[in-house]
C-alpha cells in the first residue's frame, strides 16, 4: 500500500505586515464614497467627509476604525465577531468599531464603511446618494 502525506500549512494568527490588498482595499473603499479626503491624524491616515472622520487606518495598517453608532455596532459585532470589536473606552460605548482588515471581507467592509459615512456625512448630501 503507498503512503500518502499530505502537508498542511501552519495558519499564523498574527502577521508582522499586513497584506497589501488589505490595506488599499479599505483605502479605496474609503475613497470611492462621495466628497470623502484621507488626511492625518495622531499619526495614521484618517478618512473625512465635509472635515469630519468616519474612518481610520491604524499606523500600521493592520486594522481600521469606523464611526458606527452603537446599534451598527452591535449589528456587525453579532454577525462578524472575528472582525468587528468596539473599541476600548467611551469610544468603543459612543460606537467606534474596530475592524481586522485581515478577516474582513470586501462586501461586508463596504458595508460598514457606508454606514460610517452616513453617520458622518451631512444630511443632504447623504440623502443624495441613497443608493451607495
Amino acid at each position: 500500500m503507498k503512503k500518502v502525506v499530505i502537508k498542511m500549512r501552519k495558519k499564523r494568527s498574527v502577521r508582522s505586515k499586513p497584506k497589501k490588498k488589505e490595506k488599499l482595499l479599505f483605502r479605496e473603499l474609503a475613497l470611492a464614497l462621495p466628497e470623502t479626503a484621507e488626511s492625518e491624524h495622531m499619526g495614521h491616515p484618517d478618512f473625512r467627509v465635509a472635515g469630519k472622520i468616519f474612518a481610520t487606518l491604524s499606523a500600521d495598517e493592520k486594522s481600521g476604525a469606523l464611526k458606527l453608532t452603537p446599534e451598527q455596532q452591535a449589528v456587525f459585532v453579532r454577525s462578524e465577531p472575528a472582525v468587528y470589536k468596539p473599541l476600548n473606552g467611551a469610544w468603543g460605548q459612543r460606537g467606534w468599531t474596530g475592524v481586522e482588515l485581515a478577516a474582513a471581507t470586501e462586501p461586508s467592509l463596504h458595508q460598514a464603511l457606508v454606514q460610517a459615512w452616513r453617520n458622518t456625512a451631512p444630511a443632504k448630501l447623504a440623502e443624495e446618494f441613497n443608493d451607495l
